[in-house]
């Protein structure tokens, strides 16, 4: 469906199809899109300037992480309607990391109350999100708003922050050696702050976070399942407490402050059954992280670097600004 309208400006669509790569709110997702770029760069003429992501439903969520995670390739990202949520929940994206990469994200006008608490997380931690309401907006407007953004080859300033060595590159710098001990208060973390992220212990399941009620609607099982729900299954009540919707149920499970067991009952084929689990909080990742942010000073023919968390780093220095100073937490 994108296919004719990118066409008329001369614009290739490039699907990678999570089934072969993994879902991008993964760090191994979010590698194999970069291989998948980078084929795509040796087959294809590329503008580095106009390389843009886009998502929808699903694919809006892992498009947050990709985002964030790896912000380098992409000028603008699209996400049409879909949740940041699991993107949130994974403790590993950085408002910073999207300075140069603007989100805009198109919800439909009946779900912009139900995503104004994430969206307030996301702007809260610098994401780089800009509301969309959804009503008349068509796949030509989006385009439209994508083709006005371009990615500079040597930005003046960045911001990256990353908890993990995997993802060291930041434009036109890239770090090569961490060092937690090296603490700098001038450079807080952007970490957009997940909720408890208290789930049940029931082998895990997939759900649309803009589904009606009655309950949470089990939409999804991981290949193997072999817990004890079923697709179509309505979660009603979980410790005692009714379900009213998805949203309801993400609000409740971000509230838990403590792993316990739990009772819930839900809805198969218009009967109802009771089921005893555990309510589990998970081990968060990255809780420690690097940051750096970088400056070419075009009126002192210097680039003034700030960094926590790091040792060593290269740098390269764009053409224009050479020769010049290069300063380093003041040094």
């Amino acid at each position: 469906q994108w296919q004719a309208f990118a066409s008329e400006r001369g614009w290739q669509v490039i699907v990678p199809w999570t089934a072969n790569t993994g879902p991008a709110w993964t760090d191994i997702g979010v590698k194999a899109l970069e291989a998948v770029l980078q084929d795509a760069k040796k087959r294809l003429r590329v503008d580095e300037a106009r390389i843009y992501l886009a998502g929808q439903g699903d694919g809006a969520s892992q498009l947050f992480y990709a985002a964030s995670r790896m912000p380098d390739p992409w000028a603008a990202a699209l996400a049409i309607e879909g949740s940041p949520n699991v993107a949130i929940d994974s403790n590993r994206i950085f408002g910073a990391n999207t300075s140069l990469v603007p989100v805009l994200w198109v919800v439909q006008s009946s779900e912009v109350r139900a995503m104004a608490p994430l969206r307030q997380k996301l702007t809260a931690a610098q994401y780089n999100v800009i509301p969309q309401g959804g009503q008349g907006f068509t796949v030509r407007a989006a385009l439209d708003w994508l083709s006005e953004h371009t990615r500079p080859l040597f930005p003046q300033r960045i911001d990256c922050e990353t908890g993990n060595t995997a993802f060291p590159q930041c434009y036109w710098l890239e770090v090569t050696k961490f060092d937690p001990a090296l603490q700098n208060d001038v450079l807080p973390s952007t970490r957009v702050q997940p909720g408890a992220g208290a789930y049940l212990d029931l082998g895990g399941f997939g759900y649309n976070p803009s589904e009606t009620g009655p309950g949470v609607l089990v939409g999804w099982l991981p290949e193997g399942y072999k817990g004890p729900l079923e697709i179509g299954d309505r979660i009603v009540s979980v410790a005692g407490r009714p379900v009213a919707d998805a949203q309801d149920y993400i609000q409740m499970m971000n509230a838990m402050k403590e792993e316990k067991a739990a009772g819930i009952v839900f809805e198969r084929k218009g009967k109802r059954k009771r089921l005893e689990t555990r309510i589990l909080l998970p081990q968060r990742p990255e809780m420690v992280t690097a940051r750096v942010q970088a400056e070419h000073l075009s009126q002192f023919d210097e680039v003034q670097i700030v960094s926590r968390g790091v040792a060593a780093m290269r740098v390269e220095v764009a053409v224009p600004w050479a020769p010049c100073r290069i300063t380093w937490n003041g040094t």
